[in-house]
């Protein structure tokens, strides 16, 4: 006789935001065993979530695991800080301790700060591309300074807050770039209260757009210091759902990112 596996929580919360069906909603499960990559990919594709994230107890936190419904991916701030709230609202943690995640990317630390969230990420640096593809052409923009990339994408700057928020990729053949992400950002207008906007763009993870997406911050983030002589921002991602994040990037090699979340669904996993 097979002894069945223990049912598993699973908890849906959307991320970035203060308001249910808004910001980036996160799946998130917290392991009584570890359980394989093949079975973790086959859940965030059952979820059909941008991330499904799964969380193990060990001695020095909680090891942290991100999956689209088509990979793994090493880096994801939205289901981080999902990841924290459903550690402290469903009783994991004590909301006084801060959430360690042991990761690909490092060590994570999340705390509660004046009602957010405060993520400690590594910061994302960006270079000129050589010989940059047609991204004015495949985002449907016009684009008139540098496009930039970094490890697994591009990010372009554009003139308005406008023309970010009216862009219609083509994302087949931005799926076909050697980099198959891309970011669009521009200074948010000057009657707004945010400093910057954004959207993100990731068909090569089976992502067309994301909501909102806390590990593209960690290059917006320095790149907007540079151009806005500050190291505070309020900035929001303008996507259907949006989400709105606080950042802070002194230099060096770490960015502060702060996010709301709310719970919206509780199930269980019984395979």
């Amino acid at each position: 006789m097979v002894t069945p596996r223990p049912i598993q929580p699973i908890v849906q919360v959307d991320a970035f935001t203060e308001e249910p069906f808004r910001g980036n909603p996160a799946a998130v499960c917290v392991l009584s065993e570890e359980r394989s990559p093949e079975w973790m990919q086959g859940v965030a594709q059952e979820m059909n979530l941008s991330e499904t994230a799964f969380l193990v107890k060990q001695p020095d936190g909680y090891g942290l695991r991100w999956f689209t419904p088509e990979a793994e991916v090493p880096l994801c701030g939205h289901a981080t800080l999902a990841s924290a709230h459903v550690l402290w609202t469903e009783g994991y943690l004590s909301t006084d301790q801060s959430a360690v995640f042991q990761t690909q990317s490092g060590v994570l630390i999340a705390r509660q700060q004046d009602g957010w969230i405060e993520l400690n990420f590594p910061v994302v640096q960006t270079n000129e591309t050589i010989d940059p593809p047609p991204l004015a052409d495949i985002l449907g923009v016009p684009i008139q300074s540098p496009i930039l990339n970094y490890a697994t994408g591009y990010l372009v700057a554009v003139d308005s807050e406008a023309i970010v928020r009216q862009a219609n990729p083509d994302f087949a053949r931005l799926k076909q770039l050697p980099l198959k992400k891309a970011i669009l950002t521009s200074a948010a207008d000057s009657d707004s209260p945010y400093d910057f906007v954004s959207r993100f763009f990731a068909p090569g993870v089976g992502i067309n757009e994301d909501p909102v997406t806390g590990s593209a911050h960690c290059a917006l983030a320095p790149f907007w210091r540079d151009r806005l002589h500050k190291n505070e921002f309020l900035a929001y991602q303008a996507s259907r759902r949006g989400g709105t994040l606080k950042l802070r990037y002194d230099g060096g090699d770490r960015v502060y990112l702060m996010g709301q979340a709310v719970t919206v669904m509780r199930g269980e996993l019984v395979n």
